[in-house]
């Protein structure tokens, strides 16, 4: 400011001195007029200059670089620089943020104070069936159109969440969706919703499993119960005594191999992976689970024609009980499930690309398509009433399963209905390898599978 009334009293001074020159005493107050409006002039015109500037956006250096407009103009653009570094900062962090929340599995929809969509990333429109563009400012009451949802959001209440169905028609397991409102703001509300069709299985396997095993448990303790009952109050001749015992020995037999099928299934899910350094022959292996399947048909009393293929020299890396218990059972569930004078086979195969196939055919009843994907699951049976009458827990496809996945082997299965079945694991080439028999040596058969 100093500067400033410096100029203007030596711009008066100029002026008066030329007026005095040009025309004495009315010289002077001609000159300080004159000066006066010249010194106004050219400081409009420099502050005019600066407004200019700031129409045009103040990006370009500052017009002047002097004086109090010019240090103005630098004070403006230093201000408008900072605004802008943190508008940018702030635009920044918001797309970090909306990318982070596109990124979450879980839906994310903001609603105004009416309930219209300003915003969903691209999950709620997966979840729901949503445009994230179209349905912009729609109320999400006209695309949710679930019953469950829409009293949910008539009764105000948002402290508990709501399950309804997804939108998604092509999904082999129907979609289940936990939805809940959460208010903030001035009216405004966020919706969220989580896929919870995983969770919603499992608690349905749970409690299939648990209901499930007590019927398995509850049936052959209701027999033993009614022969116990019987032989305690009724005297009976030594040939039913015996034939009851029988029964009783069957249905214990039965559940303590229930029993064991579940601590393996416990004992496979709890333990560490098997590793590489345990190497089996596989002809020890396909002559352990021969021996089984004979026993089992003559205890079945079925005449069926077993081939089992001789294979030497290959050897599988794993836990030898697990790959025993795996290949055993199915070798078992065909004997079951084949008819007398039916056909299996079990054998062994190296694939091109170094891999190895444990395979059984068999020429039983076959199985529907709409079966095969369930087989695996514990319990899971096409027909109940032939797997009781066969001895089977339902628990036998289960744990080859999980034999599999530990080992990074592959469980296939191909059937055909009224032809036959084919069961096969397909192990890594990493597993296999390939040894040279020496004279007199004899493979040591595999630990027993367990039942």
């Amino acid at each position: 400011m100093l500067w400033r009334a410096c100029t203007f009293l030596l711009a008066l001074l100029v002026a008066a001195l030329a007026g005095w020159w040009l025309g004495r005493e009315l010289g002077v107050g001609l000159g300080v007029v004159g000066g006066s409006l010249a010194w106004f002039l050219l400081d409009a015109s420099r502050g005019a200059r600066v407004l200019r500037w700031l129409r045009a956006g103040a990006v370009a250096q500052p017009p002047l670089a002097s004086g109090l407009w010019g240090e103005l103009g630098e004070r403006i653009r230093r201000a408008l620089r900072t605004r802008e570094q943190r508008a940018d900062d702030a635009e920044r962090r918001l797309t970090d943020f909306l990318a982070a929340i596109q990124a979450s599995p879980n839906g994310v929809v903001l609603l105004d104070e009416e309930g219209r969509i300003e915003w969903s990333n691209g999950t709620a429109a997966d979840h729901f069936g949503l445009d994230a563009e179209r349905d912009l400012q729609q109320l999400v009451g006209n695309l949710v159109r679930d019953p469950a949802f829409a009293g949910y959001m008539a009764q105000g209440d948002f402290s508990r969440d709501v399950v309804i169905p997804g939108r998604d028609p092509a999904a082999a397991v129907p979609r289940r969706l936990s939805v809940q409102l959460h208010p903030y703001g001035s009216g405004r509300k966020l919706l969220l919703s989580r896929d919870v069709t995983a969770i919603d299985q499992a608690d349905t396997m749970r409690r299939d499993f648990v209901a499930n095993v007590s019927h398995e448990i509850r049936t052959p303790l209701t027999v033993l119960a009614g022969f116990i009952e019987t032989m305690q109050q009724l005297p009976l001749e030594e040939s039913d005594r015996a034939r009851y015992l029988a029964m009783m020995a069957q249905q214990s037999q039965r559940m303590q191999t229930l029993v064991s099928d579940l601590l393996t299934l416990s004992r496979l899910e709890g333990s560490p992976l098997p590793g590489t350094g345990e190497w089996t022959p596989v002809g020890a292996l396909l002559a352990q689970c021969e021996q089984e399947a004979r026993a089992l048909a003559v205890g079945l009393g079925k005449q069926q024609d077993l081939v089992v293929d001789a294979v030497e020299g290959r050897e599988l890396a794993g836990a030898a009980p697990e790959l025993l218990s795996a290949m055993s059972n199915l070798v078992t569930n065909a004997v079951r499930y084949t008819p007398a004078n039916g056909h299996i086979r079990v054998r062994w195969r190296d694939l091109a690309d170094g891999r190895g196939e444990f395979a059984v055919d068999d020429t039983g009843p076959g199985i529907a398509r709409e079966h095969l994907p369930r087989l695996t699951e514990r319990f899971y049976r096409v027909d109940r009433s032939r797997s009781r009458e066969t001895g089977g827990t339902g628990l036998g496809l289960a744990i080859v399963k999980h034999v599999a996945q530990r080992h990074g082997a592959e469980l296939r299965i191909h059937s055909t209905p009224g032809t036959g079945s084919t069961f096969s694991i397909v192990f890594a080439a990493a597993r296999l390898r390939t040894v040279s028999a020496q004279a007199g040596d004899v493979p040591a058969p595999p630990a027993t599978a367990t039942p």
